[in-house]
């Protein structure tokens, strides 16, 4: 059980933290000339322009409860402002940036609209309702040594930090944040999004160091035209080919096949491994799912319709010449397979995708190819 509740703790304070950097990525979509985000230096997430008054530092905060008079969060938050080493002549702004919507009786819901004075009367207020006993109390709960200490700060400082103060309610969740990050770029194909979401908050990771953790605008900017494009939408852009060579299990698996048959039939063994690879491929790139993949499949029947008019066109000539069956079929086999892929308009496809679409069209039997030439 113990074990249970520790996991349990770790995970909650890595989505906390998770959500933090989430907070300052989308920050960084509104950085100027000069600015940068710093996650860790005064507090959660920091905003730093070359002008003070448009610096601004905030604390994140993802809670379901309640904002309410006397929850931590906010008397926790003041409490850090007012630390001695914090500075807060560094910013123009401090915001409490939380998921909590204000609780129903709240003295808190116009605190945005008020004066530093009323702000202060408002605490004074919420402050007053401590009774002596609690006050006093050998073990005051953790809230109250929070109220105790930012009620008992210096005035004129409690004043000028609480006139900065901005409370930001209701904020996006993890979900809806990463939604409003992924609603930014334009061009990215919907399926290519989520991949550039993860290149986004890996680039931010690794920007932290033993010293500091900061984004600055322009590597930011660059990161950003860099994944877009990685990932935008071109004319047309192919699967990746590998040049699979197939196991012996795969090949035992597909031996059967019309096209591996026909390989078999010429004595060209050793070269069903690199064929059952390519046929392969093939076949897992026509069933991925590609933004494109309507018109992948379009341009791939196109492609193989010319491929077999061409090898037609090569197995007729090759009859002509043929005087020794096996070797004109493996001379045959040889000069198709490693042939150079034909352009299809908009760039050469990858040499496998063409080898793949042969040996597919050798198991499709309506078509009657075959590689054996007989003289």
């Amino acid at each position: 059980m113990s074990g249970s509740q520790t996991q349990n703790a770790a995970l909650t304070t890595a989505l906390a933290f998770h959500y933090q950097v989430l907070i300052g990525l989308d920050k960084c979509f509104s950085l100027e000339d000069g600015q940068s985000v710093w996650f860790e230096k005064d507090g959660d997430v920091s905003l730093i322009s070359p002008h003070a008054l448009e610096s601004i530092q905030a604390e994140v905060k993802d809670y379901s409860a309640a904002l309410t008079d006397h929850h931590e969060n906010l008397w926790k938050t003041l409490k850090n402002w007012l630390a001695p080493d914090f500075n807060h002549a560094q910013y123009g702004v401090l915001v409490l940036h939380t998921t909590q919507a204000f609780g129903a009786n709240t003295r808190l819901k116009n605190w945005n609209s008020l004066y530093t004075e009323q702000r202060l009367e408002v605490l004074k207020e919420i402050f007053a309702e401590r009774t002596e006993d609690q006050l006093n109390a050998e073990k005051p709960s953790d809230v109250i040594k929070l109220q105790k200490t930012v009620m008992a700060a210096d005035e004129v400082l409690l004043k000028n930090m609480l006139g900065k103060v901005t409370l930001f309610t209701q904020a996006d969740n993890a979900q809806e944040l990463e939604k409003q990050i992924l609603s930014r770029p334009v061009g990215i194909p919907r399926n290519n999004l989520r991949s550039y979401l993860h290149g986004l908050i890996g680039f931010v990771y690794a920007q932290a160091t033993q010293q500091s953790w900061s984004i600055k605008h322009q590597e930011f900017t660059e990161k950003c035209e860099e994944l877009t494009a990685l990932l935008c939408k071109k004319e047309f852009t192919f699967p990746i080919f590998s040049g699979y060579e197939a196991s012996e299990l795969e090949v035992e698996l597909h031996q059967d096949r019309p096209f591996v048959q026909k390989i078999t039939e010429i004595e060209h063994h050793e070269m069903i491994p690199d064929a059952v690879g390519n046929w392969l491929e093939l076949q897992n790139s026509l069933l991925e799912q590609l933004d494109e993949y309507p018109l992948y499949k379009d341009k791939t029947i196109t492609y193989q319709n010319q491929l077999v008019k061409k090898y037609k066109l090569a197995y007729s000539s090759a009859q002509l010449e043929a005087k020794d069956s096996i070797k004109s079929s493996k001379l045959l086999y040889n000069r198709t397979i490693g042939e150079q892929p034909l352009s299809m308009g908009n760039g050469t496809p990858p040499l496998e995708y063409k080898n793949g679409l042969i040996h597919d069209a050798m198991d499709d039997e309506e078509r009657e190819l075959k590689w054996r030439v007989e003289p």
